[in-house]
This record gives C-alpha cells, sequence and structure tokens, in this order.
C-alpha cells in the first residue's frame, strides 16, 4: 500500500495498465509522468496498489472483456483503491462503462490530461466521477508530451489523433473523433526533450498517422522532416500508415531523409477487392501492390509489415484463398493476422454471411502460416548484410538484442566488457537468420 516519506508524508502508490495501441502507451506515458511529478509512487500493476489506472482499447469486443477483468482484479487486490477508467471503450460505448461499479472515475479520450486532477477530485469528495465529453468537429489537438518512455530504448510520439476513414469493421471513428494534429512547434520541442534525454530513436504514432496535418494546413512529411533535423535522433520510425495517402512525391521526400527507417506498416486488411470493398476500404490490391513496389524502388532492403484480417463477413473460401496468395507474392517481412469480431455499433456487425469461428480460426492458421513463411524468407535475405543496430535488451542467456532500421530483430553475443550495449547504435554484420531472428557479430 501506501509509504511514509522521510517527511512523514503519506505518499499513495499508483499502478497504470495499458491495453491496445501504440498511442495509448504513449498516452499512459504521459498520465504516468504526470503523476510522478505531483509525488505520486509509480508501481506495476501485479502491485498492490492505492490508485488503478486502466487505459482501455475498444478496437475489438475482447478489448472490451479484458478492460472489465482488469477492473474486476483491482478491485480484488485492494477493496479499497481507487479505480479509474480511461479512453476509447467508455468513449464509445459510455452506458456499459458506467455501469461497471467498480470504476470510481470514468473519462473518455476528449480529456484524457485531466486523469490527474479528477482522481484528485474524487479523493477529496469521494464521489465518483464521470467525465466522458463528446467529439466535436474541428477540436484541437489535446496539448501532451513527454521527457521520457518508461523502460524503453526507443519513444514513441503521439502527433496525431482522430480518423474519419469509416471503415465497415471499425469503432475508433466514434472512441477518437475527427482528425486533429500535434502543431509542429510542440512537436519539434518534445523531439529535443526526448533527444536531450537519451533518446536515439522516435517513432511517429497516431490513430490514422497518414492524416497527419489536414487539419492544420500541413501534410506528414512535414513531421518527419522535423522529426530528422534534430541533433541526437539518430532514427525516425513510422507507426501505421494507410496505403492510399502516400503519394509518389511523399516517396521521393522520404528517400531522401538518412534518418528514416526503412519498415513501412502499411495496413492491409484484405488481398481481396470485393472483401476490400465491403470493409470501405479506399483502395484495391493492386494499388497496394504497385505501392509496394515504388516503396522497394525507394528503399532496396524496405521492410514491409501489414495487418490482415481473416473471416471477414462474407469471406468466400475463393476470397480467403486471393487474399492468402496476395500476401504470399508482396512477401511481407511481418504480418499481424487476426480474425474478424463483431465490433456493435458498426455497419459490419449486421452483415449478412457471418462466419463461423471455427472456420475464421482454421482460416487463421493458415494464413500465419504463410506469412510466417515470408518472414523466414525475408529475414534469410538479411544475411551478410551489415546493419547499424540499436541494441534494446540484454537477455538473461548472454545474449544482447536489438534492431535494425528494417526492423529486423538481431542478437549478438555479449562480449563481456560490452555490458553497456542496451541503448548503444552499433555496427551489426548479419552472419546467420533463424525462423524468428537474425544473429549478427559486431563490425
Amino acid at each position: 500500500m501506501s509509504i511514509i516519506s522521510d517527511k512523514g508524508v503519506k505518499i499513495l502508490r499508483v499502478a497504470f495498465y495499458t491495453l491496445g495501441c501504440k498511442v495509448n502507451q504513449y498516452e499512459t506515458q504521459v498520465i504516468r509522468q504526470r503523476f510522478e511529478s505531483d509525488g505520486f509512487d509509480i508501481v506495476s500493476s501485479n502491485d498492490i496498489s492505492d490508485i488503478y489506472i486502466v487505459n482501455s482499447c475498444t478496437v475489438t469486443a475482447n478489448g472490451d472483456r479484458k478492460t472489465r477483468q482488469m477492473i474486476r482484479r483491482f478491485r480484488r487486490n485492494n477493496p479499497n483503491a481507487i479505480i479509474a477508467l480511461i479512453g476509447c471503450f467508455p468513449q464509445a460505448f459510455p452506458e456499459d462503462a458506467q455501469i461497471l461499479n467498480d470504476a470510481d472515475v470514468i473519462i473518455g479520450t476528449q480529456n484524457k490530461s485531466q486523469v490527474l486532477n479528477l482522481v484528485k477530485e474524487h479523493m477529496a469528495s469521494g464521489k465518483r466521477i464521470v467525465s466522458i465529453l463528446p467529439h466535436e468537429n474541428h477540436e484541437s489537438f489535446e496539448k501532451m508530451s513527454v521527457s521520457t518512455f518508461y523502460e524503453r530504448t526507443r519513444a514513441f510520439i503521439k502527433i496525431q489523433d482522430g480518423c474519419e476513414r469509416h471503415c465497415s469493421y471499425c469503432i475508433i471513428p466514434t472512441a477518437r473523433g475527427p482528425i486533429r494534429s500535434k502543431p509542429i512547434a510542440e512537436l519539434e520541442e518534445e523531439l529535443k526533450e526526448l533527444a536531450n534525454s537519451g533518446y536515439k530513436e522516435v517513432v511517429l504514432v497516431g490513430i490514422n498517422l497518414s492524416c497527419y496535418g489536414l487539419d492544420i494546413g500541413l501534410r506528414l512529411i512535414d513531421a518527419i522532416r522535423i522529426a530528422c533535423s534534430i541533433d541526437g535522433i539518430e532514427r525516425v520510425r513510422l507507426g501505421s500508415i494507410e496505403p492510399e495517402l502516400l503519394s509518389d512525391e511523399d516517396i521521393i521526400s522520404l528517400a531522401n531523409l538518412d534518418k528514416l527507417c526503412d519498415q513501412f506498416h502499411l495496413s492491409l486488411q484484405s488481398g481481396c477487392d470485393a472483401t476490400l470493398k465491403r470493409m470501405n476500404r479506399h483502395y484495391t490490391a493492386n494499388d497496394y501492390a504497385e505501392l509496394v513496389g515504388k516503396l522497394r524502388s525507394a528503399f532496396p532492403n524496405a521492410a514491409i509489415t501489414t495487418d490482415i484480417m481473416v473471416g471477414f463477413p462474407g469471406e468466400t473460401a475463393e476470397e480467403f484463398e486471393e487474399s492468402r496468395k496476395f500476401a504470399e507474392e508482396i512477401a511481407f517481412a511481418k504480418a499481424h493476422v487476426f480474425a474478424y469480431s463483431i465490433r456493435g455499433g458498426t455497419p459490419a456487425a449486421t452483415l449478412p454471411n457471418q462466419i463461423l469461428q471455427s472456420i475464421k480460426e482454421q482460416r487463421s492458421t493458415i494464413m500465419i502460416d504463410t506469412v510466417n513463411s515470408t518472414r523466414e524468407t525475408f529475414l534469410q535475405t538479411q544475411v551478410g548484410q551489415t546493419y547499424p543496430v540499436l541494441f534494446e535488451t540484454i537477455s538473461h542467456d548472454g545474449w544482447v538484442e536489438g534492431y535494425t532500421p528494417n526492423y529486423s530483430p538481431v542478437k549478438v553475443k555479449n562480449l563481456g566488457e560490452k555490458n553497456d550495449l542496451p541503448n548503444s547504435v552499433l555496427y551489426v554484420k548479419i552472419v546467420e537468420a533463424t525462423e524468428e531472428f537474425c544473429i549478427g557479430v559486431l563490425d
């Protein structure tokens, strides 16, 4: 529970539990930093704590289930704790969130930065607080920044929020609201803070990163250029981007930025045009393939990574096989494969010809086998190459692990006196590749 300071002041303990995307992870770090600056003691979510902050994800119904489970678990851990539920779940489904009686403070996505103040307000009044503000057109980007990203050697920076693409399966436009972008001056200031804190790599993330700047007269390339201009930042990596929003001019500009990592996570979802149309995606499989070709021409050793959904309503066996063959032909360096799950409040939830769970599981297995094979092939192509590797961790068996610019995982045997390898960027020659990672030697 709480501890007593040298001056006899009770210090409350606060634990954080984050579900979902890297934007959520960034926002949790912002909130954590504010609690820490205010004198709270930050502890693991596995510890008994005075305050628990649950930052929720509502992309799938399974995410909502995990949120409920964690709230119940924290209440069992400490019946007297203050539990705050924040984020996408209460914003998208406020009525469902408010019936969770174990949550003392409930906040949506529009005012996450007020978590500390609202928790303190609850502590003072003892009254339950529900603050789920509606998203509005033309709302501004909520000011947030971090100077450190705890226990990580790369830092995420949220530069964009909201989405207006309205894919038929997705609740995120409801949960996150309209497009809004971080002002360039604030981004530059935050980047400099992170560089001063010793971070060598930053990852620009957003709910729909490709839409950065549409509300403030800028484009994503403007934010990337600023990030690449900061002294001390050696690498700039991009989060997930929408394929139809990357122009030929953008690709030429990106190829001229030496600090930009040559890994591109292009959200695919399906390699079948009929399925893409039902999903309300805004490109065809051929559009996607042409973009990949242009990126590989501009970045010869680029890693193309993606997300693939199987079992979308109406997906026939032939459509699934079309998507599988497309994934095989693109030869992804890595892919996250997941089965469609019904998300209430979306058009896809009411589509006919919903797919049986057993069929979705079977298709997931087949697609995973396909992309695992293309990943293994990609890693084999790295053998003989020499890369700057950002080292991150030392494993218990003496291997130091890190990543190349194209996000190939690399292991190097610890060399004794090189115990300071984590957070170092050193050149490594790849001498071997397994199904999951590369093995290298310091060059």
